[in-house]
């Protein structure tokens, strides 16, 4: 039990303290990180951020990310550190109800349980509404004088990414389809990516993704799968992008890619991790965000080809392709 309950945190990309720890953040010198701890009022919800953002001065595109299910503001540095580096503000979100609390407030017999029942539709509305209340005080700050984001957010350019549950944030703000014809389309996103992202039990895939216009990348691996949602087998995963209309969409596929290709946790279970992933995911991502926060075009013509193939350390076996 002991042993399954440490396999699950780390698949969930929670850093645990048998054999888990997460990697010290360094802050780059051309970065810097600040943490806020914003609150929402009318739903008396605290919603912490962290923001990495470039020294220089001037209005940067923003890219939210939203973590998985027992995990932090604090998770994937390595993507928030490196965007920022090439121009974005990166701002990194904290869910109450699904984060890291959930864990770690349970004993030890209850953690998986807990962890489980916290991948419930109640908290997925509060991360959706977290989302729009983040985007609503980012505008605030950026308009406000003395504070440290002020004049530095383009919001007329925003991305959305998530891992996991935070993929399916993701896609839920980029307008799935639920039952009854709800949406919880967040108009203000022009951009989305989907780290391990999953189906509906609901609804077919067609009929949750098929009507999605927005630019859209997903990344997954042939091994992505979780011991706590039998729908989110590696296949299953990628029945997200199948069902996506023609059209800026994108997929990536490691082969041998498990949970962990996305997250930073390192532990006895992660030392197999392919070195080769994060950086990957760091380059095809930015390009990603040049190509639809910054109107690129020769980005969106490095998507549209193989040069992802030979200009990040993918293998020939991995999936790179786009519709």
């Amino acid at each position: 039990m002991f042993a399954r309950l440490v396999w699950l945190l780390m698949l969930l990309g929670v850093a645990v303290s048998v054999g888990a720890i997460e990697p010290p953040t360094i802050e780059r010198a051309d970065v810097k990180q600040v943490d806020l701890e914003p609150r929402d009022s009318t739903r008396s919800r605290a919603v912490p951020v962290r923001i990495y953002h470039s020294k220089q001065t001037g209005k940067q595109p923003v890219i939210l990310f939203s973590h998985g299910l027992g995990g932090s503001r604090e998770n994937s540095p390595y993507l928030g550190e490196y965007w920022a580096s090439h121009g974005y503000v990166c701002v990194f979100m904290q869910h109450a109800g699904s984060d890291e609390d959930v864990w770690k407030a349970a004993s030890l017999r209850e953690r998986m349980s807990t962890l489980a029942k916290a991948a419930s539709p109640k908290n997925l509305r509060d991360r959706i509404q977290d989302v729009s209340f983040v985007i609503d005080q980012l505008d605030k700050w950026n308009r406000e004088s003395g504070h440290p984001l002020f004049e530095r957010l383009d919001l007329e350019h925003l991305g959305m990414c998530g891992h996991s549950f935070g993929a399916v944030t993701t896609l839920a703000v980029a307008g799935q389809q639920y039952p009854l014809g709800k949406s919880f389309r967040e108009p203000r996103i022009d951009a989305f990516l989907a780290m391990s992202p999953q189906t509906s039990e609901a609804l077919a895939p067609e009929a949750s993704f098929g009507q999605l216009a927005s630019p859209i990348l997903c990344m997954t691996g042939t091994r992505d799968d979780s011991p706590i949602s039998e729908r989110s087998s590696p296949s299953s995963r990628r029945e997200v992008y199948r069902a996506l209309p023609a059209g800026d969409k994108y997929e990536l596929v490691f082969d041998g890619g498990t949970h962990f290709a996305f997250s930073d946790v390192v532990s006895f279970r992660t030392r197999g991790r392919d070195p080769d992933h994060h950086p990957s995911i760091q380059r095809i991502g930015l390009e990603f965000w040049n190509a639809y926060l910054k109107d690129q075009a020769p980005a969106k013509e490095w998507l549209k080809s193989e040069n992802p193939k030979g200009d990040c350390p993918l293998k020939a076996t991995d999936i790179w392709q786009w519709k």
